[in-house]
């Protein structure tokens, strides 16, 4: 099953989750639009059809079903553990330990040259997702493709392995000592606070 990209933009828009302001990002930047994957994905039938979709652009890339499927919590573990179910296979995550590096806890292993997919809900610098491929590649591991729903990077991110996504597009961001909403005073609001909280910039 495959998805268009007016298709993926009808799941966000009826699920009210593109969303306009002024937003702080995982990132650290600051934006005027904010992809809120979890609005979509608090729906099982919308989080099956992406999860599905974004498995077989995957296994297209790699030409290979991979052993198991990683992202980095919390974002990406709704869709991770969707595309896992598509491909039938484990699905691990990874969380930041106290000093912020991200890390395989709760048990989690992986075996030298287990063959690894990385998903995230939305890519904006890659970040997050470069640091699940090194978490990977320093067990042993093969990571064989990366993916995510959204690409706000417009396909300019680079994780270092081949990259899919469902839904690419320009939105953009601002370092917050240039940021044009910062000027002109408009709060900044941190997606996944609490309703009405906001962070001064």
């Amino acid at each position: 099953m495959s998805l268009t990209t007016q298709e993926v933009q009808t799941l966000f828009e009826q699920a009210g989750a593109y969303l306009s302001g002024h937003f702080l990002l995982t990132s650290g930047l600051h934006s005027s639009n904010y992809m809120q994957c979890a609005l979509v994905l608090q729906d099982p039938a919308r989080a099956e059809r992406l999860g599905r979709a974004l498995a077989n652009l995957l296994v297209e890339i790699a030409g290979v079903k991979p052993d198991l499927v990683m992202s980095p919590a919390l974002g990406g573990v709704v869709i991770g553990h969707e595309v896992a179910r598509a491909l039938g296979v484990p699905f691990l995550f990874t969380e930041r330990d106290a000093e912020r590096v991200m890390t395989l806890r709760r048990g989690f292993t992986l075996q030298p040259k287990q063959k690894v997919f990385v998903v995230e809900d939305v890519i904006t610098t890659g970040g997050s997702t470069r640091e699940v491929i090194e978490t990977a590649q320093a067990s042993g591991a093969e990571v064989l493709a990366a993916g995510s729903i959204v690409d706000r990077s417009n396909g300019k991110a680079d994780v270092g392995v081949p990259r899919g996504c469902l839904w690419q597009l320009a939105v953009e961001s601002f370092p917050p000592e240039v940021c044009p909403l910062c000027d002109k005073g408009v709060p900044v609001v941190k997606p996944g606070s609490r309703p009405g909280a906001t962070q001064k910039a």
